[in-house]
């Protein structure tokens, strides 16, 4: 089987590519080469297919789209194509709503299978243990083969429509990220010292504070695409802010029933989850400290 991954110099890209290479044949075509021992690699930029990107996608049975939002759907549009019958085109973006018809409708013009994937990890933790959020677009053999070597490589896969994926990650990561980095805000405010903050912090503090340092140290743009492209997004911030705003009533006016009432509502939610949860938090909690030691 031979891969073509767009965007092969990238994480994801790469992620996907080391994947794949038992199978067969792999080329990372992007705008810089990419450096994965075994691939091939093209540089090319994916919007304007040179004629060596264009020698090769009728070639393979999988095309991987590891791009950025902004130049995802323009780099399908231009490489469909070139894509022969019966092969696997695939996307990878966190937002799945705005790019799934573009695929959809490359996939119909070439009679093709289509998929969106999602690592919801960062690239370096690898496949086993994480989880791949999966939207079948049109499916076929090879959309379950690459799936299923996934879930061989340890991974757990979730198949989701476009839009259950934007509005379950609107809660997982738009929501997530933007009450890390108002806590960071909150952290820059209180103005007190970084070594003042390690040397005191219980638990929750301090894995809060490595959350955050995980946020700042990665790629913007990733995060910045979480937030701006999916049309979710902006009702979870929402909530989010009001949240914290009923938090503040109840404590400002006094209100404990109301405080009260409100941790219920939330342990309620979780339900029979609740005591595992906790019980991954003091494991969490034991290794943070113990790296803080």
């Amino acid at each position: 089987m031979t891969t073509v991954v767009v965007g092969g110099a990238g994480e994801v890209g790469g992620l996907l590519a080391r994947l794949l290479l038992p199978d067969g044949p792999v080329v990372c075509a992007d705008v810089r080469a990419a450096e994965i021992p075994g691939t091939v690699a093209i540089v090319a930029d994916a919007c304007r297919p040179s004629a060596d990107l264009l020698g090769v996608l009728p070639q393979a049975d999988t095309v991987v789209f590891a791009l950025p939002e902004h130049v995802a759907v323009p780099a399908v549009t231009a490489c469909a194509p070139a894509v022969r019958p019966g092969a696997l085109l695939v996307e990878t973006l966190s937002v799945k709503e705005a790019v799934t018809p573009a695929l959809a409708g490359a996939a119909a013009s070439q009679d093709a299978e289509a998929c969106g994937l999602n690592p919801m990890f960062a690239p370096a933790l690898g496949w086993q243990d994480n989880a791949v959020a999966a939207v079948r677009v049109a499916d076929g053999p090879r959309t379950a083969a690459l799936l299923g070597s996934i879930t061989a490589a340890g991974a757990r896969v979730v198949q989701l429509t476009a839009g259950e994926h934007d509005r379950v990650t609107a809660v997982l990561q738009a929501a997530t990220h933007a009450a890390a980095l108002a806590f960071g805000q909150a952290v820059v405010a209180g103005g007190a010292d970084t070594e003042a903050l390690l040397a005191l912090a219980p638990p929750p503090h301090l894995t809060m504070l490595a959350v955050l340092a995980r946020i700042t140290g990665g790629n913007p743009e990733v995060y910045w695409d979480i937030q701006v492209a999916n049309p979710h997004a902006a009702a979870a911030r929402a909530a989010l802010r009001e949240a914290v705003a009923t938090i503040d009533t109840l404590a400002s006016t006094g209100d404990r029933a109301g405080f009260n009432a409100l941790l219920h509502g939330v342990e309620k939610h979780l339900g029979d989850r609740a005591p595992l949860l906790r019980g991954y938090c003091a494991r969490l909690f034991t290794m943070r400290l113990s790296a803080r030691s």
